[in-house]
C-alpha cells in the first residue's frame, strides 16, 4: 500500500525558547492525559485562571469592546446547561449552532459538551436546503441562531425547524414558531455549577459537515480525544503563550478555527477576540492588536492585492524602496533560517524594515508574532511577500477528517513553498499515485450514517487517504502537488494537476480568482475573475489599439508559468463578469471553488475557448 517509510515526529519533552533567548516555561498549558475531555479542560482553565481575560467582543448596544473573564464565561455556560437540561435531552443527542463567531458560540458549545451532547456547526452563509439536509441527517434536537436575520434566511425550511425540540435565539423573532425560546444571558440570583463527569474521551464531541464541492456534505465524527490530541500536538510544534491574543474571524464552523482558534487557547490559557466582520477586519486589527492570526489564503491574497494596487499608483522612488525592502527582507529571513549566508545588504535591513515593513505590520495591529494559513494552498510568492516584510506566515495542512491539522511549518524551520512537517505523533507516508496517507489519534471516528464512505477513505490498519498528491522533502517537509480527483487528463494524454497552475496564475496582480480547465482538450484554458482596474490600466498603457482584454490578460499571465513544466500550455483565458462567491454558489463555505458548478455556469464561455480545436 505505502511506497515509503512512514514519517513520525515525536513530541519534545523540552520547553520552548522565547524571544529573549531564555527557556520559557509552559506552566499555564494544561497537561492532558488520554482520558481528558474538552469540557474538562474548560473547567480546569476556569479554576486555574478565573479572573484572567478569556474573550473580547464588540457590544453593539454599548458601541464598545467588552472584556470577559473565564469565570464570567463559565457562569453563562452554567445558565445554558440549565436551559438545555429543560429539554430533557439524553447524552449523544445532537444540537446545532448557526451563528457568527462569538462568545455565545463558545458558551453554547461548552454547555453542550459538558452535558454529553454533540454539537453540529452550521455555516451562516450556507443555503437553506443544505441546512435542512444537515438538520435531518444529524437528527438535531435543537438549533441556536442569533436572531431575525438568520430566521429570515431559513424561511424555506421553517417546517423542518418547527419539528425540533427548541429554536434558541438571542433576539425576539417575528412570526416565531411554537418551539422558539428567547435566550437570556443572565438571571438574577442564578448560581450554577458546571456539569462534571458526563463525558469520556472517546465520546463523540461534534459532527462537522464537510463542504464538498459536489453532492451533499458528509458529517465528520470527531471525538474529544481526536480534537485534544491535535491541540496538544499543535502546541508542541508552535508555541502559544498565556499572553497571546488571537483575533478570530475564520468561521468557527471551520475545523481549523474550531481546534486552533477556540479549543487550543483554552488549553494554552491565551485570549481570543472575535472580529465583527471581514468588512471591519482592518479596524478590528487596529483596536485588538492581536499577536496571532489564523486564516485561509483568500484573506492574505486580498491584503496582498490591496498593497500591490496602492504601490502601483505610488512614485517610482517608493516602488524601488518597497522592492528593496522585500528583497533584503527575504534574504534576512533565509539567513535567520540558516539557509543563506551573510550578505552586506543585510546592513540595510533595519532601516528598510523601519521604512517599509513596520508600516505594513502596523496595519495588522503591530504586535503580530506569527500567522497561520490553512484550508487551501497559499501561493509561495504571497507567502514570501509577507515574510519578507516581517509577517511570519506559517502554512499548514490538514483535513476536517484529521481534527484537522496534519502538518505545519515552524518558526525556526519555515519553508513557505511547503505545508511544513507533520505534527508530533502524526505519521504520514506516500501511497499509490503519490497520495498522502496519514495515521494518528486525530483520525475521525468515521462519517455519520455513511459506513461505506468511511471504509473507502480509511484502511483497516488505520491509514486515512487524504486525496492529495504530495512530495516529501529530505527534511520531511510536505509539498502539495495536486488532488487525486482534480487531475485533468488532456486529449494528448498528459495528466495535469490544476492547483499548482492556479497558484502560479494567482500570483499576478491582475488575477482575483482563477479556475483552470482542460479535461479532454488539447491544452489548458482558464476562467478568470480579473482585477478590472489594473487590467484597464495595463490596456491603456501597454496594449495596442483595438486589443481585447482577454488577449492582454493572457499575455500578462504567461510569464507566471515559467516554473511550470514546458508541456503545460495555457491557450486562452475568459474573463467572467462576477466573483466566485459563497452567495452565488460558486464557492464552498470554506472558500474552495466548486469546479463543476462553475463549469456548468460558464459552459458557453468554455465552448468558445475551444472553438476550432
Amino acid at each position: 500500500m505505502a511506497t515509503t517509510t512512514p514519517l513520525h515526529f515525536s513530541p519534545s519533552d523540552h520547553g520552548v525558547v522565547n524571544h529573549s533567548g531564555e527557556l520559557a516555561t509552559r506552566s499555564q498549558v494544561l497537561q492532558m492525559t488520554t482520558h481528558t475531555t474538552l469540557d474538562e479542560v474548560f473547567r480546569r482553565r476556569v479554576r486555574l485562571n478565573p479572573d484572567s481575560l478569556a474573550y473580547m467582543q464588540y457590544d453593539d448596544k454599548k458601541q464598545a469592546w467588552q472584556n470577559y473573564t473565564w469565570k464570567e464565561t463559565a457562569d453563562e455556560v452554567c445558565l445554558w446547561q440549565s436551559m438545555l437540561r429543560s429539554l430533557h435531552l439524553v447524552q449523544g443527542d445532537r444540537v446545532a449552532i448557526m451563528m457568527n463567531n462569538s462568545r455565545e458560540w463558545v458558551i453554547f458549545d461548552q454547555a453542550a459538551l459538558g452535558l454529553g451532547l454533540v454539537s453540529v456547526p452550521i455555516y451562516t452563509s450556507d443555503r437553506a436546503d443544505n441546512i435542512d439536509w444537515i438538520l435531518k441527517d444529524a437528527g438535531c434536537k435543537a438549533l441556536l441562531i442569533k436572531g431575525q436575520e438568520q430566521w429570515d434566511t431559513l424561511v424555506d425550511i421553517r417546517s423542518r425547524i418547527q419539528t425540533l425540540d427548541a429554536l434558541f435565539s438571542f433576539e425576539v423573532l417575528y412570526d416565531a414558531p411554537s418551539n422558539y425560546r428567547l435566550v437570556k444571558k443572565s438571571l438574577p440570583g442564578f448560581a450554577g455549577i458546571l456539569a462534571n463527569g458526563l463525558t469520556n474521551a472517546d465520546d463523540l464531541a461534534t459532527i462537522v459537515y464537510t463542504s464538498g464541492t459536489t453532492g451533499r456534505p458528509k458529517g465528520v465524527m470527531l471525538t474529544h480525544r481526536n480534537i485534544l490530541f491535535n491541540t496538544e500536538a499543535g502546541l508542541s510544534a508552535v508555541e502559544v503563550r498565556e499572553d497571546d491574543l488571537m483575533l478570530s474571524f475564520l468561521p468557527l464552523s471551520h475545523a481549523l478555527e474550531r481546534t486552533i482558534g477556540y479549543y487550543l487557547p483554552i488549553v494554552a490559557g491565551s485570549s481570543v477576540a472575535f472580529a465583527r466582520s471581514i468588512e471591519l477586519l482592518g479596524e478590528d486589527l487596529q483596536y485588538v492588536k492581536p499577536t496571532l492570526l489564523i486564516s485561509v489564503p483568500r484573506i492574505y491574497e486580498r491584503v496582498h492585492a490591496r498593497i500591490e494596487e496602492t504601490l502601483a499608483s505610488s512614485s517610482a522612488v517608493k516602488q524601488r524602496l518597497f522592492s528593496m525592502a522585500v528583497n533584503v527582507g527575504w534574504h534576512h529571513f533565509l539567513h535567520r533560517q540558516h539557509r543563506a549566508g551573510w550578505s552586506p545588504k543585510l546592513l540595510f535591513h533595519p532601516l528598510l524594515d523601519r521604512l517599509v515593513g513596520a508600516k505594513i505590520r502596523s496595519k495588522l495591529g503591530g504586535r503580530l508574532r506569527f500567522a497561520i494559513s490553512g484550508g487551501a494552498p497559499l501561493a509561495p510568492p504571497i507567502s514570501r511577500f509577507f515574510i519578507s516584510l516581517g509577517i511570519e506566515i506559517l502554512q499548514g495542512y490538514g483535513l476536517t477528517e484529521t481534527s484537522p491539522v496534519i502538518s505545519v511549518n515552524r518558526l525556526e524551520d519555515n519553508e513557505p513553498e511547503s505545508v511544513g512537517t507533520p505534527l508530533p505523533g502524526i505519521e504520514v507516508c506516500v501511497g499509490e499515485n503519490d497520495e498522502l496517507l496519514t495515521r494518528s489519534p486525530c483520525i475521525m471516528a468515521g462519517y455519520w450514517n455513511q459506513p461505506q464512505a468511511s471504509a473507502e477513505i480509511m484502511t483497516d490498519d488505520g491509514w486515512l487517504h487524504t486525496g492529495d498528491q504530495v512530495e516529501i522533502g529530505p527534511r520531511g517537509h510536505i509539498r502539495i502537488t495536486g488532488r487525486i480527483k482534480d487531475i485533468l487528463v488532456l486529449s494528448t494524454g498528459e495528466k495535469i494537476g490544476p492547483s499548482e497552475i492556479e497558484q502560479a496564475l494567482s500570483s499576478s496582480q491582475l488575477v482575483e480568482q482563477v479556475l483552470v480547465i482542460g479535461e479532454g482538450h488539447p491544452f489548458l484554458t482558464a476562467l478568470v475573475v480579473a482585477n478590472k482596474s489594473l487590467l484597464n490600466e495595463r490596456m491603456n498603457q501597454d496594449a495596442a489599439p483595438g486589443s481585447k482584454a482577454e488577449s492582454v490578460l493572457l499575455e500578462a499571465l504567461l510569464p507566471t508559468l515559467h516554473e511550470i513544466p514546458g508541456y503545460v500550455h495555457l491557450g486562452g483565458v475568459a474573463i467572467v463578469d462576477e466573483p466566485f462567491t459563497i452567495e452565488n454558489g460558486m464557492m464552498t463555505p470554506t472558500m474552495k471553488l466548486k469546479r463543476k458548478k462553475i463549469l456548468a455556469n460558464y459552459h458557453g464561455m468554455v465552448e468558445v475557448l475551444y472553438e476550432g480545436h
